[in-house]
């Protein structure tokens, strides 16, 4: 019984320190998304291509 007791603090411990560290990469912004603004309004071009192209179809039927 006493090995459960071991067991559970020992993976209390272990998640404290991964929740922090998780809390210290959030906060020094590991997690920021520089890379998608960059290439947004190509994305953007697309979509309103394809919404041009659907309200096309739509008005010739």
């Amino acid at each position: 019984m006493s090995v459960i007791y071991i067991m559970l603090t020992a993976s209390i411990v272990v998640a404290v320190i991964f929740f922090i560290a998780f809390i210290i990469a959030v906060r020094s912004g590991q997690y920021d998304d520089s890379y998608t603004p960059s290439v947004r309004m190509l994305f953007e071009d697309e979509l309103v291509k394809e919404k041009s192209n659907k309200s096309i179809l739509t008005k010739k039927d």
